[in-house]
C-alpha cells in the first residue's frame, strides 16, 4: 500500500498541527496505521498507532496527552492532531502501515515523511 504523509510545517511552541496519512489504495482500510518520527541524530521514535477499525489506539510517550490519532474511513486517511507542540517535537514524521498495531514497529510500508519544525 502506498502512503502519502502531509500537513507538516513550521509552528511556534504551544501551537498545533494536523498531519494526515492518505492513500488511494483501497487496501488502506485493511491496515493499522502508525506515526513515527525521527529527529536529526536520533533514532526513530514511535508516536501513535490506530487499528484498522479504529478501536485500538496506542500512543508513545511523546504523544500522550497532547496528540490524538484518528481515522477517516470515507477519505482513506489517518490524522494526527498535535497540540501544545514543543521544540523537541521537531522531526520528520512518517506514517506506516501494518496489519496490527502491536507489530507496527516492524511495518513493511512507509510514507515519505513530512517535516515538523517547532520554534521557541
Amino acid at each position: 500500500v502506498q502512503l502519502q504523509a502531509s500537513g507538516g510545517g513550521s509552528v511556534q511552541a504551544g501551537g498545533s498541527l494536523r498531519l494526515s496519512c492518505q492513500s488511494s489504495d483501497s487496501s488502506f482500510s485493511t491496515y493499522a496505521i502508525g506515526w513515527f518520527r525521527q529527529a536529526p541524530g536520533k533514532e526513530r521514535e514511535f508516536v501513535a498507532a490506530i487499528s484498522r477499525n479504529g478501536h485500538k489506539i496506542e500512543y508513545g510517550d511523546p504523544a500522550k496527552g497532547r496528540f490524538t490519532i484518528s481515522r477517516d474511513g470515507a477519505k482513506n486517511a489517518v490524522h494526527l492532531q498535535m497540540t501544545r507542540l514543543k521544540v523537541e517535537d521537531t522531526a520528520v514524521y512518517y506514517c506506516a502501515a501494518d496489519p496490527l498495531v502491536v507489530t507496527m514497529k516492524f511495518a513493511e510500508y512507509w510514507g515519505q515523511g513530512t517535516q515538523v519544525t517547532v520554534s521557541s
